[in-house]
């Protein structure tokens, strides 16, 4: 009996035209369905990664004998703390905003107006000018900050749903190893996507916390050496930004670039650039990239792209969780079907890809041994075809 996950060979019955133009429909219609559904796909994804991230806690502690529904509980408590403190210097660092842009209120208005002035020089109407720098009105930054601070009701009410899901979540957890163990049995494919979704999803988020809390250090120290204003702020701005691959660099550099041009005028605004540039540049440029792509098999074009694509879907919480949510689609699109796994090396599997390259290496080796030795061959037959000729 043909195994349930061969897959068949034979044809499909429609065109293959079709079956693209419906597969892109599907996804459209799923895409959209994610959009109008943010604000409850956003906390499920956010609560999925941070489940799939605590769950080797409660294992290790069960491992040194401690009582499944005691480590259960740790393991939940370790989230919430983690959360309730992320969100305590978060409101910290809004707090420290509003009280800090109103003491820079005249410079950045007079900022703009310098602004105004050599735009108006280069040939750019005053009242394009206007325009152009209208989103860096003081007032509208306050207002925002301001807002978030306002919120704070729905980012409590976010937080609880978070919580909630990462409790029910971790509770569920305890039965996964054996409905697991007998889904092997019938979808082993599908099974081990799904493991080997989860080991990559804790890798990444290892590496880039690790990487988030080495660069934000590091710019704290330097900004608070430089006398930029609010250095802690700045700093959580770039941990942050450190789990959105590339684009996040450019995010985080862009305010303590501003206040540093406020306190110190070019000199700190330019050796701000430079601080940044060395550090993030190193850490999101060049490690982290190929550390996605050793530890995620994730090529750098799709890495970029999934920071693009999953930002207008999932808002903010989807630029955070572009790479766990572009893993999850690869594991469930192609990792679980058999008849799929080839298109893994162009996602960026390096092991896949290096296997591919060295059987083609393998092959044009042997092609090139035989024309070789079909041309000794030819060689040697025309030189004893000479040979005979001149007896």
């Amino acid at each position: 009996m043909r195994d349930a996950e061969a897959g068949s060979s034979s044809p499909s019955p429609l065109p293959r035209a079709t079956v693209v133009l419906l597969s892109l429909g599907g996804a459209s219609a799923t895409i959209f369905g994610l959009w109008a559904i943010q604000p409850v796909a956003a906390p499920v994804a956010l609560a999925l990664v941070l489940s799939i991230c605590a769950h080797p806690v409660r294992g290790a502690l069960e491992r040194i004998r401690v009582p499944r529904g005691v480590a259960t509980v740790l393991a939940i408590l370790l989230v919430v703390a983690l959360l309730a403190g992320f969100v305590a210097s978060l409101l910290i660092a809004l707090t420290q905003f509003t009280t800090l842009l109103p003491q820079f209120t005249p410079q950045m208005e007079q900022i703009g107006q310098d602004i105004v002035a050599w735009l108006a020089s280069v040939g750019v109407g005053v009242e394009s000018a206007q325009t152009i720098i209208a989103g860096f009105d003081p007032a509208k930054l306050l207002d925002l900050a301001a807002g978030l601070l306002g919120g704070i009701t729905g980012i409590v009410f976010s937080l609880v749903v978070i919580i909630t899901l990462v409790m029910l979540m971790a509770m569920d957890a305890t039965y996964l190893p054996p409905l697991f163990s007998e889904l092997h049995k019938r979808r082993p494919t599908l099974v081990s996507a799904m493991n080997g979704f989860a080991v990559s999803v804790r890798r990444y988020m290892v590496a880039a916390t690790g990487l988030g809390v080495l660069q934000s250090t590091m710019n704290f120290i330097a900004l608070a050496l430089l006398g930029v204003p609010a250095p802690f702020l700045w700093a959580l701005l770039s941990f942050i930004c450190s789990y959105i691959p590339n684009v996040g660099y450019f995010l985080a550099i862009i305010p303590p670039t501003v206040f540093g041009l406020l306190v110190g005028g070019w000199p700190i605004a330019i050796a701000v650039i430079l601080i940044y540039g060395i550090i993030n540049m190193i850490v999101q440029s060049i490690v982290q990239p190929l550390l996605v792509s050793n530890v995620v098999a994730l090529n750098q074009t799709i890495t970029f792209v999934s920071v693009l694509f999953w930002t207008p879907v999932l808002g903010p919480v989807g630029a955070v969780l572009a790479v766990p949510l572009t893993l999850l689609v690869r594991a469930l699109l192609l990792d679980a079907d058999p008849d799929a796994a080839w298109w893994r090396p162009l996602t960026g599997d390096i092991d896949a890809a290096k296997s591919v390259l060295r059987a083609k290496d393998a092959d044009n080796r042997r092609k090139r041994a035989a024309r070789r030795s079909a041309v000794r061959g030819e060689r040697e037959a025309a030189v004893e075809g000479a040979r005979l000729a001149d007896e």
